[in-house]
């Protein structure tokens, strides 16, 4: 293009067309074309430019330290910077092959002495400049001003930690920064949730805009604060501009705002607040992102959200609480000027087992808390870091800690490997031989004794102590594994699995049915005095253990169908011990759940097969699902495991989850000491049943089994009576409410045995010697007084239906007067079992 169509472009699209005709035609003359290639550099920032140039085709990149612009055709380049004398502020770069004028400094230092319109173009064009960026640093002062007490300035910190939550949290943030759309985070309170909206704000592409904060509760609920007045204030939707807008705690929000801020965040537009009904306002658009933060989902905001991110709360992120200790503490460290010191593994275990219930801020307080304690000690023990203990840690302690000895023989190998297939398989054999070929009464066979008045007696005794313990060492399952390895090693082959859903649902009315007809057997057939038969019951549970261990993996028999286990199980619960693992230490440094799976040899981890019950130490919650065989401890190679000492029964009003065959079980047990008291039980009742004969015999029987369960039934329909008549509390179910009966149902079982006891287990050595046909007549005895037994019995009733009254209480967490029903019914049935124990 030359000649009179460059003059006329020039005046067309440059800012040269308020020079005069003879100022554009010397202009022209002097101009060159400058071809300039895609990606090719015409000038460089802090370089002085060497002409002046005009864009006729094509788009340049101009880099300048304020951001990228794109240049466009009729842009004059260089014109301030070569009358200014000044390097050049930018670096342009071509975007495209384009086309430019040229004019070299020479050449236009002397069309400026002809021309001196030139210069008065220029200073205009300074002028009015200046004029523009004066109005424009007054308004930005006034919207400085406006959103300052509202300013976040800065990031305080990026996601620490390399767990799979922390990645995952990384990348949402990310996500929701390369976009306008609103978001939505969420999750526990102490989270730092302002901090993600931050990360998103100073990581995306407006980072250079203003972003402010809001507490949502505080906004004014007409919204003149946010949205503006017309003709009047502007809000600070308006003085934000492309910014960002942080809402806090939004489920705080007046419910006047609620309908507003959707409509923000659907359409992008709001209406300023108009005290003029009559005319409303005209809708403006917001060219904002908008973040919301909130503690929990916001179901009225779903829809309007182009994005939600759940921040995951420290519990879950165990992995992570190492690297999260380290960074607070460097930061407390250097704040205060001190060398960091450094935190042992036991340290970052009991951290990693606490739940962290404020999360992140709990996190850092903990840790400001031990350096000051540490008063500048080299390393930080975990006698440090002390914490607000949750329901499942609270009043524990742990033995395996304070004892390292117990330790070290729960983890050897005679604990249980040893006792079990050294000792006890051989005495279970000499027992049943015993019973089956020596004499039938008690008093003359030491094997019905150690059965009937040693085993009964103490096992009960245990239950209070150490729980469920008695399975680890029962024969039962020591034959059932024996022949369960004997089998795979003759016959290879893969065992069935649990099948968990049925044998949860009808394994324990299995064992529950099972137990009824033991009662039955025991009483119609006299089995306390009938050695083979007594040896016929242990056989019949044996060939059980053995059935199912050659069909099932593990112990499936122990878990679901045992009647002893189920037994054990139910009283376990009130035991003062249990086997816990530390849930943080099991989810940040495990990753082989050995002890429940088995494996390998693993650091201080031993080889196993696995828990037997297929229970993960980390989930328990009820000691009926541990043995106590310390499979898991023995497997676990971080020192996670517990034994500890808690408050007897605290599972029952705690974590407790209850099942009707558990209670069907427990007045089972109950009727069982009924049972064994029949002429008591006739007596009181002034029933006459002949029970030398078996059809009345039996018919008493079941009737003792069943009646007492009556009574809490009766009065359980008595609270629910009285909740409808006087609109009382809902009570628990019967189910959850059953279980205050339990001390009760024990201390019944343990009075009963204890006349076997204390009265015929002191006689082992004459009946030792009966049982091979020698007289122990000389021998000692250790028998009780018979007032003696009839206090001790009386003392434990009295003191298990107080303890029943107790955890009752405990359990339902409602006033005595509310359930008075149950206490009566607990305190009547304590008195039947006087009655008929006590002579």
């Amino acid at each position: 293009m030359i000649g009179a169509d460059r003059i006329t472009w020039l005046k067309t699209h440059t800012i040269l067309h308020k020079l005069s005709e003879p100022a554009l035609a010397d202009l022209n003359e002097v101009l060159s074309d400058r071809p300039l290639a895609q990606d090719e550099i015409l000038s460089e920032r802090d370089q002085p430019p060497d002409g002046i140039y005009i864009l006729y085709q094509g788009q340049l990149q101009s880099d300048r330290p304020q951001g990228s612009y794109c240049l466009t055709a009729g842009t004059v380049l260089h014109l301030q910077d070569i009358l200014l004398e000044r390097n050049s502020n930018e670096t342009l770069t071509a975007l495209c092959d384009s086309q430019l004028w040229q004019m070299s400094r020479d050449e236009f230092s002397h069309l400026l002495n002809r021309h001196s319109e030139i210069s008065r173009l220029f200073s205009q064009q300074l002028a009015a400049e200046l004029d523009r960026v004066s109005a424009e640093l007054d308004y930005e002062r006034q919207r400085q001003r406006e959103l300052r007490p509202y300013l976040i300035n800065r990031i305080r910190r990026g996601i620490i930690g390399t767990s799979r939550y922390a990645v995952r949290l990384r990348q949402s943030i990310k996500n929701a920064a390369q976009s306008r759309d609103s978001v939505l985070i969420f999750g526990e309170p102490g989270l730092e949730k302002d901090n993600m909206a931050s990360l998103i704000h100073y990581g995306s592409p407006q980072r250079r805009e203003p972003m402010i904060q809001l507490t949502s509760s505080l906004l004014q609920t007409s919204g003149a604060d946010l949205f503006g007045r017309v003709n009047g204030k502007p809000g600070l939707l308006e003085w934000l501009g492309e910014g960002t807008l942080v809402l806090n705690n939004i489920q705080d929000l007046p419910e006047e705002l609620r309908e507003p801020i959707a409509q923000l965040l659907k359409t992008q537009t709001y209406h300023p607040v108009s005290r003029d009904r009559d005319h409303p306002p005209v809708t403006r658009t917001c060219q904002a992102r908008i973040i919301l933060i909130s503690e929990r989902t916001a179901p009225e905001f779903t829809d309007c959200i182009a994005h939600s991110i759940k921040v995951p709360p420290v519990r879950v992120r165990k992995t992570d609480i190492k690297a999260l200790v380290d960074y607070n503490l460097s930061l407390c460290c250097r704040s205060r000027g001190i060398p960091q010191p450094r935190v042992t593994p036991e340290a970052i275990r009991r951290l990693q087992s606490y739940d962290f219930p404020n999360n992140l801020r709990e996190l850092s307080e903990l840790v400001k808390r031990a350096v000051t304690q540490a008063d500048g000690a080299e390393e930080l023990t975990e006698e440090l870091f002390w914490s607000q203990d949750d329901k499942t840690t609270r009043l524990r302690f742990n033995l395996l800690k304070s004892y390292p000895q117990l330790r070290q023989f729960l983890r050897g190998q005679f604990w249980t490997e040893g006792l079990n297939y050294g000792i006890v398989t051989w005495l279970f054999a000499v027992v049943v031989i015993l019973l089956f070929v020596g004499p039938q009464t008690r008093d003359q066979n030491v094997a019905l004794n150690l059965f009937w008045a040693w085993w009964w007696p103490l096992i009960l005794l245990a239950f209070p102590f150490v729980g469920r313990l008695w399975c680890a060492v029962c024969p039962f399952m020591i034959y059932g594994e024996l022949s369960q390895k004997l089998s795979l090693k003759l016959f290879p082959r893969k065992l069935k699995p649990w099948q968990r859903q049925v044998a949860e649902r009808w394994g324990g009315w299995f064992l529950f049915g099972l137990f009824a007809l033991i009662f039955l057997w025991e009483e119609l057939w006299h089995l306390q005095n009938t050695a083979y038969l007594s040896s016929c019951l242990l056989l019949l549970i044996t060939a059980g253990a053995v059935i199912f261990s050659l069909l099932f993996e593990r112990r499936f028999w122990c878990r679901y169908l045992c009647p002893i286990g189920g037994m054990n199980g139910l009283f376990a619960k009130l035991s003062m011990t249990e086997l816990r693992a530390k849930t943080g230490i099991c989810s940040a440094e495990c990753s082989t759940y050995q002890c429940y799976k088995g494996g390998p040899e693993k650091g201080e981890g031993q080889e196993t097969g696995g828990c037997p019950l297929y229970s993960h130490p980390a989930q328990l919650q009820d000691n009926r699902d541990c043995v106590l065989c310390m499979t898991c401890l023995k497997a676990c190679p971080h020192r996670s495991v517990e034994v500890n000492l808690r408050p007897p029964g605290i599972e029952l009003w705690t974590t407790h989850t209850p099942h009707s065959y558990e209670v069907a079980l427990l007045f089972l047990l109950l009727g069982g000491v009924f049972l064994r008291r029949l002429p008591q039980l006739q007596g009181l009742l002034g029933w006459s049943f002949n029970l030398e004969s078996f059809s009345q015999h039996l018919e008493l029987s079941v009737l003792a089994l069943v009646v007492p369960a009556i009574a809490p039934l009766l009065a359980y329909a008595l609270i629910q009576g009285i909740h409808r008549l006087w609109k009382t509390p809902l009570p628990k179910p019967f189910t959850t409410l059953a279980y205050g009966y339990l001390p009760l149902v024990w201390g019944g079982n343990l009075a009963h045995y204890l006349h076997l006891g204390l009265g015929e287990a002191g006689r082992v050595l004459p009946v030792t010697l009966a049982t091979f046909g020698m007289s122990g007549a000389n021998l000692p005895i250790w028998v009780a007084d018979p007032a003696v037994i009839s206090f001790l019995q009386g003392t434990l009733l009295i003191v298990s239906t107080l303890l029943s009254l107790i955890l009752t209480q405990k359990i339902a967490r409602k006033s005595w007067r509310f359930l008075l029903p149950q206490h009566l019914s607990a305190i009547a049935l304590g008195w039947s079992l006087w009655a008929i124990i006590l002579p």
